[in-house]
């Protein structure tokens, strides 16, 4: 199971509390996860990723195993921990402002 963490408007929206855990079959990437999380979580939809590209949104940004993995390729993959459940991967909404 690949446990990921959501801000907490993103857990609001969802109506999770908490970690979730996801099923992911295959490799264990950034897509593979967000699919995931998005077919399960279908209100999540172009919440975290832009819907017609795909990318990420501009203030959310991914972590693992203490990594800011935002730029990394969305099929490279995961680091191992967060493959084997012991690591989760985060999403988190970044700050702005002054």
């Amino acid at each position: 199971m690949i446990r990921v963490t959501l801000p907490a408007h993103l857990r609001t929206l969802a109506q999770v509390d908490g970690e979730v855990q996801l099923q992911v079959a295959g490799q264990v990437t950034q897509r593979a996860v967000l699919d995931a999380l998005e077919e399960r979580y279908p209100m999540l939809r172009g919440t975290i990723r832009d819907r017609a590209r795909g990318r990420r949104r501009a203030f959310i940004r991914f972590f693992a195993c203490e990594e800011d993995l935002s730029n990394e390729q969305p099929d490279a993959p995961l680091p191992e921990a967060v493959a084997a459940g012991s690591e989760p991967f985060m999403v988190v909404g970044a700050m702005a402002g002054g």
